[in-house]
């Protein structure tokens, strides 16, 4: 029981990362549309983040897993 709690606990911080890279695409899509000539270090700035957001979700994902095998 504890070992599922805490596996759950864990997959939140993959919904979290989620968000958070919805929240930066919906704003990077806002600064592009309000200057378009500076769309190429919008992007790039972007998607540093979502990988950043991304990494830390499988993170968890995989400490997860470990907590239901392992615990």
């Amino acid at each position: 029981m504890t070992t599922a709690i805490a596996a759950a606990i864990a997959v939140i911080t993959s919904t979290v990362a989620g968000l958070g890279i919805a929240i930066a695409t919906g704003k990077a899509a806002e600064s592009i549309a309000r200057q378009p000539e500076a769309a190429g270090q919008i992007r790039s700035t972007m998607l540093i983040g979502c990988a950043l957001a991304e990494a830390t979700a499988i993170y968890a994902f995989i400490t997860a897993l470990a907590i239901l095998v392992l615990g």
